[in-house]
C-alpha cells in the first residue's frame, strides 16, 4: 500500500485463508505460524477488506462454543487485523459488520472474541460487551473476553 492514504471505497469479500496471511503476519502473528487451527475448514469464513485493490483488513469467523456464555449457535471472531495506515477509516467496523451479517444468515446467535486489551474500545463501540476481567493470552499479551448477541433469523 502506498504511504499516502486517501479516501476510497472499501469493499468486503470472502477470501481463502491464505489471502489473509500477509496482513496476519504483519499485525498479529510475528514469530508464530500464520495458519490458525481450522483455517481450511469448510465452515471457516475469511473476509478481507480492500481499498483500491489492496487488502487492508482481515478477519475470520467460525462456529465455536463460547467459554463464558451458553448459546445455541455461537461463533468466534478471530484473526482480526487492519493495516495501521487505514485505522480509523472504518475498515475494521465494515469487516465486522459484514461478518456479523453473514454469520446471522448461517444461524449464529452470538459472536465472541478474545479481544486484545488495546482493542477493547473498538469492539465496545461496535456493540460487543466485555464478559471477563483482563487475562493473559500467551504469547500475545493481555486480553478480555467480549461477546455480541445477535438477532435470531
Amino acid at each position: 500500500m502506498s504511504s499516502e492514504v486517501h479516501p476510497g471505497t472499501i469493499s468486503i469479500e470472502q477470501v481463502a485463508a491464505g489471502d489473509t496471511y500477509p496482513l496476519r503476519a504483519q499485525e498479529l502473528r510475528q514469530g508464530r505460524p500464520l495458519e490458525m487451527d481450522g483455517d481450511d475448514a469448510p465452515y471457516a469464513l475469511h473476509l478481507a477488506a480492500r481499498l483500491d485493490g489492496d487488502i487492508v483488513g482481515v478477519v475470520r469467523f467460525h462456529p465455536r462454543d463460547c467459554p463464558w456464555l451458553e448459546a445455541e449457535a455461537p461463533w468466534q471472531l478471530r484473526g482480526m487485523a487492519t493495516d495501521p495506515q487505514v485505522r480509523r477509516l472504518g475498515v475494521g467496523r465494515a469487516l465486522v459488520a459484514a461478518g456479523l451479517s453473514r454469520v446471522v444468515q448461517r444461524g449464529a446467535d452470538l459472536v465472541w472474541c478474545d479481544a486484545r486489551a488495546a482493542a477493547v474500545g473498538f469492539y465496545a463501540r461496535i456493540g460487543f460487551r466485555p464478559v471477563t476481567d483482563e487475562y493473559e493470552l500467551r504469547p500475545v499479551g493481555p486480553h478480555r473476553g467480549m461477546v455480541i448477541e445477535l438477532p435470531i433469523r
